[in-house]
């Protein structure tokens, strides 16, 4: 295999949905710059957003949630209902655990923070494409805290048993609140080294799928037992 086509086989076709034209016109910059998409299109609102996605067929929607007329999270609803095979990554200003669920509900697969590192948004997109979701860091906590609760109590232990020692060591960080610089500073690797565990674990412990996070979220009274916020 060339180079240029591995480099090919790495890039997603993605639409940028946000009502803001510099954030736009900046994310398609560094979309580009860094080799990993082809922006194919924009859009500046919900509607223009499902009528852009049905033209188009991008792989990936990196979508926005507030913006005139419709918002972000029906926009997901109606084009992953219309294209089950276009992935939608939320990108907001919302650092909220139930927007994030009512995120998942309307069938996107991932969940970034507009003022995360832009390495979040990578690993969002390796996660959506590998069929994954990407959790960000403040409900990544969370849910590993409760399964080290549940652990704890004897439940979970089969799973845990099949992480490496350095996974684990990761997860009690995970749950004691460190972000991914600091777990890097304490066990002396790399930022890229400990996204590249927080990943493996969350697949080990089945906390990286839709279904198994509607789950966690009716138990915490996050959305009631229909799936609906």
């Amino acid at each position: 295999m060339t180079q240029d086509e591995a480099s090919s086989e790495a890039w997603v076709r993605i639409l940028i949905v946000d009502d803001h034209a510099l954030f736009r016109q900046g994310l398609r910059a560094l979309l580009e710059t860094e080799g990993m998409a082809q922006v194919v299109g924009e859009a500046t609102d919900g509607n223009e957003a499902v009528a852009k996605a049905r033209e188009l067929g991008p792989d990936v929607v990196i979508m926005d949630i507030g913006m005139p007329g419709m918002n972000g999270l029906e926009a997901s609803r109606i084009i992953t209902q219309q294209s089950p095979e276009t992935k939608v990554i939320i990108l907001t200003v919302y650092d909220s655990d139930n927007y994030f669920f009512e995120a998942l509900d309307s069938g996107a697969s991932g969940y970034v923070l507009k003022q995360a590192a832009f390495t979040d948004l990578q690993m969002a997109l390796d996660a959506v494409r590998r069929d994954g979701v990407f959790l960000y860091p403040s409900l990544a906590r969370r849910l590993v805290q409760d399964y080290m609760d549940r652990m704890g109590s004897g439940e979970e232990r089969t799973a845990y048993l099949t992480l490496s020692p350095r996974e684990g060591e990761v997860l009690e960080l995970i749950a004691d609140g460190r972000t991914s610089r600091e777990i890097a500073d304490l066990l002396t690797i790399s930022v890229n080294t400990v996204q590249t565990h927080r990943s493996h674990i969350m697949e080990k412990l089945n906390l990286h799928s839709r279904a198994e996070l509607m789950r966690y979220a009716v138990r915490m009274g996050l959305v009631r037992q229909s799936g609906r916020l």
